[in-house]
């Protein structure tokens, strides 16, 4: 069955929202988009990508997925397809995922996130877990993070000019000087789209992001946040976003927690090791 790619609704038409320049702010939840990778009629799976990812990180390993699974890749808010709004809190990411699964008559599902994401999934299993059948957490721990390597990449996005851009590869040349390794410049450029008239722009929502970011680092769970299901960690063993260490603030939210090494893998290893990958999720 092909993907089948489902765009969010204009925001304007939902009660309570305002507009301010491009963003809209509102204390509801947003329409998020998200893509079908097939498995209909299996129990579904949902998929939260990372900071200034989207849905289409999760294609290749997700259509892999379908044969076990129904599975949904979803953009969170201020990435891909999904509105702009404020605030950008963990808090209204769960809003919004809950408003997702209610939207899509889904009772209860398998949830992964990976990175960011994964604190999304972290907090829904732990505030709403009759909504979450098991949890797999990509490469992240429940803990707060400072990631100067963010910072970088969000300085050469913030100092690219669109104006005169001719290319992604010309983004990429631009972003050197912050950003040494070629795999994440070319992450990055996968934010720029071109609109109508063929000028490029952020599909992110590069301004509300770049604020946000120390919020991104903070841990998304409180001190009594617990969730008694099924739970998978999946660790990069090349990566040093869960650490020996972090193990038993893992079992302290997530009793039943699973932590696993993917051995080859950094940070993604959905994308750098596939195959070991999916096999740790076996």
């Amino acid at each position: 069955m092909p993907e089948r790619r489902v765009r969010r609704r204009k925001p304007a038409a939902e009660k309570g929202w305002q507009r301010r320049g491009r963003v809209w702010h509102s204390r509801c939840v947003v329409s998020l988009s998200f893509r079908d990778l097939g498995g209909a009629g299996l129990p579904p799976l949902v998929v939260l990508h990372g900071l200034l990812g989207s849905s289409r990180n999760w294609q290749t390993v997700g259509r892999d997925l379908a044969a076990q699974r129904h599975v949904f890749a979803l953009d969170l808010r201020n990435h891909g397809a999904s509105p702009h709004a404020e605030p950008m809190t963990y808090e209204a990411m769960l809003d919004d995922v809950v408003a997702w699964l209610d939207g899509q008559g889904i009772a209860t599902a398998e949830i992964m996130g990976h990175s960011m994401g994964g604190k999304v999934a972290m907090l829904l299993a732990c505030r709403r877990p009759e909504r979450v059948a098991r949890l797999t957490v990509v490469d992240i721990a429940p803990k707060g993070y400072f990631w100067p390597g963010h910072r970088q990449s969000f300085a050469a996005m913030n100092e690219l000019v669109l104006a005169d851009l001719r290319s992604r590869a010309e983004a990429e040349l631009r972003f050197e000087a912050r950003v040494p390794s070629w795999s994440l410049r070319k992450f990055l450029t996968t934010n720029l789209e071109r609109n109508d008239a063929g000028a490029w722009y952020w599909q992110i929502n590069l301004p509300v992001l770049t604020a946000a970011l120390p919020a991104m680092e903070a841990n998304s769970l409180a001190p009594t946040d617990r969730y008694d299901g099924p739970v998978r960690f999946i660790a990069g063993g090349k990566s040093n976003y869960i650490e020996a260490g972090d193990h038993a603030a893992i079992r302290a939210h997530f009793p039943r927690a699973e932590i696993r090494t993917v051995d080859g893998a950094g940070h993604n290893p959905h994308m750098e090791t596939r195959a070991e990958f999916l096999a740790a999720l076996a």
